[in-house]
C-alpha cells in the first residue's frame, strides 16, 4: 500500500487577495515605465520637457503622482477597511484603472512599444481579476434571533 503525499492549499483571505493583485499591478506599471526609457529619444524627449500627452507641466505631473498613488493606497485599504467599503473601492477603481490602460495600450501599439502593449494587457487583466474578486466576495449567512 503506498501513500501519497498532498500539498496543503489554504484559502487565502479576500483582502489579502486583493492587496496581492494591486501589488502586481503596480510592479507590472513600473516595469513598463521602466522598460520605456529604454526606446529611441525617450529620455532625451523627457530632458526636453516632453512626456506621453504632450509638454511635461506641474499639473500633469501631479495627475500622473495621483493616478499611481492610488493603487498603492489601495493595498493598505484593501488589508485595513472594511469588507463593504473594500468591496466597492476595488470595483470602482479596478474598472478605472482598466479603463485607463485600455485607452493607454491603444494609443501605444507600435514597434517600439510591444512590451509596453504586453504588460498593458496584462494589466487589464489584473484589473479585471480585481473587479471580479471584489465581485464575488465570499457571503456568509446570518441567522437573525
Amino acid at each position: 500500500m503506498s501513500k501519497s503525499t498532498l500539498l496543503e492549499n489554504n484559502k487565502v483571505n479576500t483582502k489579502i487577495k486583493l492587496a496581492g493583485l494591486w501589488i502586481t499591478l503596480m510592479l507590472l506599471y513600473i516595469y513598463g515605465d521602466f522598460f520605456s526609457l529604454m526606446t529611441p529619444d525617450r529620455i532625451q524627449n523627457l530632458i526636453n520637457g516632453k512626456m506621453g500627452l504632450g509638454t511635461t507641466t506641474p499639473i500633469k505631473l501631479l495627475i500622473a503622482s495621483i493616478l499611481m498613488a492610488v493603487p498603492a493606497l489601495m493595498v493598505s485599504l484593501c488589508l485595513s477597511q472594511k469588507t463593504s467599503i473594500n468591496r466597492v473601492l476595488n470595483i470602482i477603481f479596478g474598472f478605472f484603472y482598466t479603463l485607463v490602460m485600455m485607452l493607454v495600450v491603444y494609443t501605444s501599439i507600435s514597434y517600439w512599444m510591444t512590451f509596453y502593449v504586453f504588460l498593458g494587457v496584462l494589466e487589464i487583466i489584473i484589473s479585471l481579476i480585481i473587479v471580479w474578486t471584489a465581485w464575488k466576495w465570499p457571503k456568509i449567512e446570518e441567522s437573525i434571533v
